[in-house]
């Protein structure tokens, strides 16, 4: 893990509104932090998680993939993505949140950050909130983790 682009990770959180709530799944780089893609769904289909994978590898592809036991992730759809790409799939162990730590972490940030402040409408104004603060995240959000460098410093150099 020396390196951008040699392991990803994926995870799903859910985004309150005002009246219900949404799915938000990203594909983060472990290396950078970086965002490399999210994509927002009413339910917890594998169809969303399936389109943010195909938008982050349309960018790159990583050696190792990491995911937790969700079914969206396990399933074959996603299995068989990774591994036509001839991508190595790493899974949390069972109900060890802390494997993906680096995601949790994100969402730490996205939720106190971001959607806690917030007051969404609906799944239009909480796509355009999120679409604003995770390219803050990716470009102008400094990481003590990082030395101070933003993710897309350090994952673009």
């Amino acid at each position: 893990m020396d390196r951008p682009n040699y392991v990803w990770c994926t995870d799903i959180t859910y985004v309150p509104m005002r009246r219900g709530f949404v799915y938000l799944v990203a594909v983060l780089d472990w290396y950078s932090r970086y965002v490399l893609a999210w994509a927002l769904s009413n339910t917890l289909e594998a169809r969303f998680c399936l389109e943010a994978v195909d938008q982050a590898l349309a960018s790159g592809q990583p050696q190792i993939f990491n995911t937790d036991q969700g079914a969206q992730f396990t399933g074959a759809a996603f299995t068989e993505r990774l591994t036509e790409a001839k991508i190595r799939i790493s899974r949390d162990g069972r109900g060890r949140a802390l494997d993906n730590v680096f995601v949790e972490r994100l969402w730490r940030s996205v939720k106190y950050e971001e959607i806690y402040l917030q007051d969404y409408t609906d799944g239009a104004a909480a796509w355009q909130g999120l679409s604003q603060y995770l390219a803050f995240y990716n470009t102008a959000r400094r990481h003590q983790s990082l030395g101070r460098r933003t993710p897309a410093e350090v994952h673009f150099g």
